[in-house]
């Protein structure tokens, strides 16, 4: 049996036990809906909610509805990643900001999210520009923190280096530092993406004006609907599990050289 055969034969294995659990799920809950062992009315069938988001797919946008989400967890993730990457490397480079930033910054960053909405709401009000950046907040932090700590577990035999051949300031940021921190950069931007979906459903529930797939789940709510509050469950998982498939796999991707040289 060849390599490749073994790997594909591991991968079958491997997807087969991840869908058992969310099958006998969906099987239990399809049961006790059916046999009304839950009331309908708060766990409505599987085919109710299927028909519910063809009604929402054809009738009423649902697509739209997405991409207003989407629009707004890119946009809050790349711009809470781009600032979290320059913040950190100016913690990380140098020691004046480090002493005098660093000490409230991990004070802040122990405050929940959600405790940051008042305030959002008050200085950008409910619209774009608030949701936009909630969602970029929770992109900063682990950006920052992942950032941070790969650029200060630099090799010391690089940086010595580039002093040897009088790099500049920038030279060894570029090709010293942020080389060196690559991993850990990854790493902070996969999970500033996952919780930056996250805040995106946060944002749009309690900022509730607006569209997107957190106004929907808020209209079933509202019209106890739970066959629409179903869909919207459901698509805030699959977008998040593909986000998630995405963010690994473009760190894969970026980070094949550490494969190969080991």
């Amino acid at each position: 049996m060849s390599i490749q055969t073994v790997l594909q034969t591991r991968r079958a294995v491997k997807i087969r036990r991840g869908l058992t659990i969310p099958l006998l799920l969906l099987i239990a809950w399809e049961v006790s809906s059916r046999t009304g062992i839950v009331d309908p009315r708060f766990l409505p069938s599987l085919e109710n909610v299927f028909l519910t988001a063809k009604r929402e797919l054809i009738d009423n946008d649902l697509i739209g509805e997405l991409g207003v989400s989407l629009f707004r967890n890119i946009a809050g993730f790349l711009i809470g990643s781009v600032i979290g990457v320059v913040f950190a490397t100016l913690l990380a480079l140098s020691r004046i900001a480090d002493a005098l930033i660093t000490p409230s910054f991990n004070g802040l960053k122990q405050i929940s999210l959600l405790a940051w909405i008042p305030l959002i709401s008050i200085w950008f009000g409910f619209g774009e520009q608030a949701k936009i950046v909630f969602v970029a907040i929770a992109a900063f932090v682990p950006v920052v923190l992942n950032t941070y700590e790969g650029m200060r577990n630099a090799p010391r035999d690089l940086i010595e280096v580039g002093h040897a051949l009088k790099f500049t300031p920038f030279q060894q940021i570029t090709r010293i530092f942020l080389p060196s921190a690559l991993p850990s950069i990854a790493t902070g931007v996969h999970l500033g993406l996952i919780y930056s979906w996250l805040a995106t459903v946060g944002a749009e529930y309690f900022l509730a004006i607006g569209r997107g797939v957190g106004s929907l789940i808020i209209a079933g709510r509202e019209h106890f609907d739970m066959a629409l509050v179903m869909v919207g469950v459901f698509i805030l998982g699959l977008v998040g599990f593909a986000l998630n498939r995405l963010a690994a796999t473009a760190e894969a991707y970026l980070l094949r050289w550490r494969v190969t040289s080991e």
